[in-house]
């Protein structure tokens, strides 16, 4: 059961500020009106009012004969219909409740869910909602957006207003400035800090569903990069860090699409016949976290993605991302030329991007993290405060991946990971660090799939 106590730090607790009822660009017919003769079965979006915030929840309902069953925020309810009045009870694994009572009018469920805490049964919370059906994947072919950026932001927020509704399957072309605010023609647009492209409201995307982004063309738009010559902290013991005392001056690279390769523009003596290969990627790919406490700024990362710096979001890639707010708000941004594990500089060779990608949503389904997929594998991603943890996060992550994906059991997930797995320290540089387990998909051809659920 969502408690009250822990209203702002679950994952299913979502606060919607506003911005979509007020700023809703969506077409009528993608906003999931339905007459009420279709009956009360289906997935529902419900916002309940907590003492002036709204929450989001999902409900799923499943009608026979005035019967009710489902779920309530993943809780198994039952229940009753008659005529368009509802009655359920749903309850957690710890013995708390949601008791709904409520009404079915012109496609709106409105009504009181009453929470009772299994550990404070004495001081059950009640709150007015209401529930629309969730809205249906527009019919037709998908459609290419061109979206040139005429605003950045400096936060992953669920109150930024969306730059762009796109459909599932949607594909979107636009550009991103470099992390210090700079765009391809040189001209400074914004305060640094990894500004963003977006948010871009995705129809149907709800929360406790995923997000894909398969990003189609990553291309360098500009010949020339920042970045600087210093060693973050976790990279340095105490003699290290002696010998870079003097260090962390920007440095400026040349990108020569022709060749293929960076070089520094000025080089020292040492370093004068040094290049590295072009491998451009997205430094930021995250969605819009719940917002009950503040916004996190865009040189942050965490279970919503973000500021992750893995140089494996590269064209060609899928990112699946978890949904916390109703159209996801998927942001884009911190273009890198090039960068070693890690981001060990704190800057990897940051310049603006070209960015053309597809958008996905599978419905009902959460992930517990960020994970990645390219042609040959399958990557989870841990971001946290530490590396010992991050590690811990990644594990996790790619055990409920095979456990959803292969059905295996946790006998059979350890076996895989203990023959299979593969560390990349992905991320040093910010408050959380980065680590993703990655398998090859050839380890993975001979189990078979799970059955659907």
């Amino acid at each position: 059961m969502l408690k009250a106590s822990s209203l702002f730090t679950s994952l299913f607790f979502f606060v919607f500020s506003g911005i979509v009822l007020a700023n809703d660009s969506r077409p009528a017919d993608a906003q999931g009106a339905r007459s009420s003769s279709a009956g009360v079965s289906g997935r529902w979006i419900v916002s309940a009012d907590f003492y002036g915030t709204t929450i989001f929840y999902q409900l799923n309902l499943k009608e026979e004969a005035g019967k009710l069953t489902g779920d309530f925020a993943r809780d198994k309810l039952q229940g009753t219909i008659t005529g368009n009045s509802i009655h359920f009870l749903a309850k957690d694994e710890q013995g708390g409740t949601e008791e709904c009572t409520a009404t079915v009018k012109d496609s709106t469920m409105s009504g009181t869910i009453v929470f009772t805490d299994a550990g404070d049964e004495a001081h059950p919370s009640t709150h007015a909602f209401t529930a629309t059906l969730a809205p249906q994947r527009r019919a037709g072919p998908a459609q290419r957006h061109e979206f040139t950026p005429t605003t950045f932001y400096r936060q992953f927020s669920a109150a930024n207003k969306p730059v762009l509704t796109v459909s599932p399957g949607d594909t979107i072309h636009t550009t991103t400035v470099d992390a210090g605010g700079t765009d391809e023609k040189g001209v400074t647009r914004v305060l640094g800090g990894n500004p963003e492209t977006g948010p871009f409201y995705i129809e149907t995307a709800m929360p406790g569903d995923t997000l894909v982004v398969h990003l189609t063309r990553l291309r360098l738009n500009r010949d020339w990069a920042i970045s600087d010559d210093g060693i973050v902290p976790r990279g340095l013991d105490s003699d290290l860090a002696v010998k870079m005392k003097d260090a962390g001056k920007s440095v400026r690279w040349h990108l020569d699409t022709a060749r293929g390769v960076a070089t520094l523009e000025k080089p020292s003596e040492h370093l004068s016949q040094y290049s590295v290969p072009l491998r451009p990627m997205l430094g930021c790919v995250g969605t819009a976290p719940p917002p009950a406490g503040a916004a996190p700024g865009t040189g942050d990362s965490g279970g919503f993605g973000g500021n992750m710096d893995f140089n494996e979001v590269v064209e060609g890639a899928k990112v699946y991302l978890p949904v916390r707010t109703p159209g996801a708000l998927l942001y884009l941004g911190d273009g890198h030329a090039a960068q070693g594990e890690g981001e060990l500089n704190g800057n990897a060779l940051e310049t603006s991007m070209e960015v053309e990608f597809t958008v996905d949503v599978i419905p009902g389904k959460r992930v517990p993290g960020p994970r990645v997929e390219s042609a040959t594998h399958i990557m989870a991603v841990g971001l946290d405060g530490s590396i010992d943890d991050a590690f811990r996060d990644a594990t996790s992550n790619m055990a409920a991946w095979l456990e959803e994906k292969y059905g295996l059991t946790p006998s059979e997930v350890a076996e895989v990971l203990g023959t299979s797995a593969e560390y990349k320290v992905s991320e040093v540089a910010d408050r959380n660090a980065g680590v993703v387990l990655k398998i090859n998909k050839e380890r993975l051809q001979a189990l078979p799939a799970a059955a659907a659920k």
